[in-house]
């Protein structure tokens, strides 16, 4: 959620594309508060409240594709979250497609890449028309 401008950006010009584009769950307190999703505390609290973690996988299981959005975070080009992991495993068992806006990091700078590349994502760099 901490790209939640960018999420919301995305799914507009994803819906001009003709796509049906759904944004996370859980979405309303990162839009209110920039660092909700640093404060832990609280955000544990909303997502066991609204069972967040559980609506995004069945929203996953409800789509054909996945979108990832992976700008620099915590000095890591590409980052990609935990929680979007989980979801990008999830898609993988499915076999939903999933599509990855920007290159990720060799494994070598962060490890979770490894597994990322094995569920063999297509990762488009930037260009939303390669997303069929």
């Amino acid at each position: 959620m901490a790209f939640i401008r960018d999420i919301l950006r995305m799914k507009k010009q994803l819906n001009r594309l003709g796509h049906i584009a759904l944004i996370p769950h859980g979405t309303e307190p990162h839009l209110e508060d920039s660092k909700f999703v640093d404060t832990l505390g609280e955000n544990l609290e909303y997502c066991i409240k609204h069972n967040i973690m559980k609506k995004n996988f069945d929203m996953v299981k409800e789509s054909d594709a996945i979108l990832v959005l992976n700008p620099r975070r915590n000095n890591i080009e590409g980052y990609i979250g935990v929680s979007v992991l989980m979801e990008m495993a999830i898609a993988h068992h499915l076999n939903r497609k999933i599509f990855i806006l920007n290159e990720i990091p060799h494994y070598d700078k962060a490890r979770w890449a490894q597994e990322v590349r094995i569920m063999r994502p297509m990762i488009i760099n930037g260009n939303l028309n390669k997303i069929k």
